[in-house]
């Protein structure tokens, strides 16, 4: 694949190039806040950016009607809706998190909380002291796991921690914790890799990872 990538010098970003370069695929347009090339048009639009970027991001992929995978945290609900508007036009795959692991964790708490209904429940996020957004996305997709119930969430901005989520149910003898750690931002390059070879190809549409992993 020949792709771009907005914000490709940054933490993810540059583990997303260094992954895709490892699998022989080549990187055409590069995107950052103080420097822009492009020597091709790419098939594909990838975003490790910031959400003051997004609006840029979504008039180059307009422009150049080719899918577009976003990666970036901290996006408002008129950015979601503004993605769904223009996902008529080209597919594009969201997510707030590319780890599979992850996907398996909101899958454990799913479960939990249709059986632990009555039980306490507290979650826990630790990222590196340079993330902006707080509680993170993984968080809020947590959270959503819930249906508008309030759950107290911990945040936690620690050195370089890629990510740390944990989920605690407490009854009245006894605690479940169910948690995931990212040991490395490739993970989350691994995921995006995952999803260009799912949206290469698709029809127009919104998509999440969780239609990557699970299937759609």
């Amino acid at each position: 694949m020949k792709y771009g990538v907005f914000g490709a010098s940054g933490r993810l970003g540059s583990e997303v190039v260094k992954l895709f370069d490892e699998k022989n695929h080549k990187l055409v347009f590069a995107y950052d806040l103080e420097d822009e090339w492009k020597n091709d048009n790419p098939d594909l639009i990838i975003d490790c950016s910031l959400p003051e970027v997004f609006k840029t991001t979504i008039e180059y992929a307009c422009d150049l009607n080719k899918p577009l995978i976003v990666a970036t945290t901290g996006l408002t609900e008129d950015n979601i809706e503004l993605m769904k508007k223009h996902s008529k036009q080209f597919p594009i795959v969201q997510c707030f998190n590319f780890s599979i692991g992850i996907q398996i964790l909101l899958k454990l708490i799913e479960m939990a909380n249709k059986k632990l209904s009555d039980w306490d429940v507290e979650i826990t996020e630790t990222h590196h002291r340079f993330k902006k957004d707080k509680p993170s996305g993984t968080a809020k997709m947590i959270q959503n796991i819930f249906d508008g119930k309030e759950i107290n969430t911990s945040s936690l901005r620690l050195g370089n921690v890629p990510g740390d989520h944990s989920v605690s149910f407490g009854g009245l003898g006894e605690v479940i914790t169910i948690s995931h750690r990212a040991l490395s931002r490739r993970t989350f390059a691994e995921g995006i890799l995952l999803s260009a070879q799912f949206v290469v190809n698709k029809k127009n549409g919104f998509y999440s990872f969780t239609d990557v992993v699970f299937g759609k």
